[in-house]
């Protein structure tokens, strides 16, 4: 039954609503698909039993007549969200053999909704990464290959990785993801597949291990942009439990899916032409430019003018946030303790042996930035050009309805390749960070392949709010693009 991976989730559920065939029958072929990809390590923590279990409940709604959105659908859980009963790491050493005894907002909500767990998705450590190699448990593998050099290994991006891999790889149906700076788009771009980061405040935080609280926004992973709108619909929503949930409605989002953007006006921000950018992002961007106008929407040049301290102000503002959050992880409440004479060697031990380099690095860059002497001249300094981000786009948003940009300055590289350098993996989120400190809305579409027949992705990012004009944008984009390429 290996064809019932390739499936939407739209048409799994009218396969399942006709009865073509059984939620059970659905997850077993998932199982036996995630089976023979063990080397993509898209997985932390698999839970076939579970999958089955939930399945044969799922089987028994429907006979009923009381299947919910996502009934029977078969999902991977970013290991970042807590699962009750089930291990939950976020791919860290620190906090392996942790067992929530109580489940997320977004996943209680998405098994409300019938959908089944097949398993927690790796991750770079803590969602500090933009390649999926900071994983305590090992680096996840992009299922696509570049043709020029078949024998590499290509990271699926970052953080959520293993997530994005898994859809690829038709091993899930839709995953969920988080957003920090980039963590849902650029994986999405890198595994040509689409994935959208909705408004801060649009899907609930709690029982989210934190990176960065003012930045976090869970999403979602799917093989189409109709799949993500079902499932972020499910996900949405106001939680008292969430001091950043927002109270807003919650659309039925596949319905903005219109196919038509007539008389809508599409802005292209002048200041993402930066330097070095690939001849080949560039095309996409320009044919992602002619399917607007071949859709009869028009495009404007916009100015967003402090871009260029996007990345700055994001690397001051997520390790502060970190160095906060990640403070609570000392040996003694919960996870990895390594013994010691006295309680300090304890807490030094734990964090030393717990942590790895790119959360320790993190970590210490906040601490900085939030020290006596440091906090004015960093942490204030960022929170005040964050301001002036976001008023560039609100300005953008009074002459367009939308944006277009790419997603990624490059496609999928080896693993290993940026590692030696920093600041060179940071640039992955470039387009990405700049929506993330603005809360916006943001998705990713696979819109082309490189020369190296890798995807490339465009990135579409709306007013806060308002991701049915985002999702409708994308679903245009998706029908001119005709991206039907899959990893081999």
């Amino acid at each position: 039954m290996t064809e019932l991976t390739a499936l939407t989730i739209k048409a799994a559920l009218a396969g399942l609503e006709k009865g073509d065939f059984t939620s059970r029958e659905l997850a077993k072929a998932h199982i036996d698909a995630m089976d023979k990809a063990k080397n993509l390590n898209a997985f932390i923590v698999e839970t076939p039993d579970l999958a089955l279990k939930q399945a044969d409940e799922s089987d028994k709604r429907r006979a009923a007549g009381n299947a919910g959105l996502l009934e029977g659908i078969p999902l991977g859980i970013k290991d970042l969200f807590c699962t009750n009963g089930v291990q939950t790491t976020a791919a860290s050493h620190i906090l392996e053999g942790f067992i929530p005894q109580y489940e997320s907002t977004v996943t209680a909500k998405l098994f409300a909704d019938g959908a089944l767990m097949l398993g927690k998705t790796n991750l770079d450590e803590f969602a500090m990464g933009s390649s999926n190699t900071t994983s305590y448990f090992g680096n996840v593998t992009n299922p696509w290959k570049n043709k020029n050099k078949p024998e590499a290994q290509l990271v699926p991006g970052g953080s959520s990785g293993g997530s994005a891999a898994a859809v690829a790889a038709n091993l899930v149906m839709g995953a969920t993801g988080t957003d920090t700076g980039g963590s849902i788009r650029q994986p999405a771009a890198f595994c040509g597949i689409s994935g959208i980061k909705p408004t801060y405040g649009r899907c609930s935080r709690w029982g989210i291990v934190a990176f960065a609280s003012s930045l976090d926004q869970a999403g979602t992973f799917a093989r189409t942009v109709e799949d993500n709108a079902l499932l972020l619909r499910s996900m949405s929503g106001h939680d008292p439990k969430d001091s950043t949930s927002a109270k807003k409605d919650v659309p039925d989002f596949a319905k903005a899916l219109t196919g038509d953007i007539r008389g809508m006006t599409i802005g292209i921000p002048k200041e993402y032409r930066v330097d070095g950018m690939p001849a080949e992002i560039e095309r996409l961007w320009q044919q992602g430019i002619e399917w607007i106008h071949a859709a009869g929407a028009k495009t404007i040049e916009v100015s967003l003018p402090h871009t260029k301290y996007a990345l700055a102000t994001y690397y001051v503002i997520a390790p502060a946030e970190a160095s906060s959050n990640l403070a609570r992880y000392d040996g003694v409440r919960y996870g990895l303790r390594v013994p010691s004479d006295n309680l300090r060697e304890t807490y030094e031990k734990t964090r030393a042996q717990g942590f790895g380099d790119e959360v320790k690095r993190r970590i210490m860059i906040g601490t900085y930035v939030l020290s006596a002497g440091y906090y004015d001249a960093y942490y204030i300094k960022a929170q005040k050009v964050r301001r002036l981000i976001v008023n560039d786009f609100m300005s953008a948003f009074d002459k367009c309805d939308a944006l277009l940009t790419p997603t990624a300055p490059s496609a999928a590289f080896a693993i290993g390749e940026n590692e030696e350098d920093p600041i060179k993996m940071y640039l992955n989120d470039v387009f990405t960070v700049p929506a993330s400190l603005a809360g916006l809305p943001g998705m990713s579409v696979p819109a082309g392949l490189d020369a190296a027949s890798l995807p490339l992705g465009l990135q579409i990012i709306g007013r806060p709010w308002d991701e049915e004009t985002v999702f409708k944008v994308a679903g245009v984009i998706e029908s001119l693009a005709q991206f039907t390429h899959r990893p081999a």
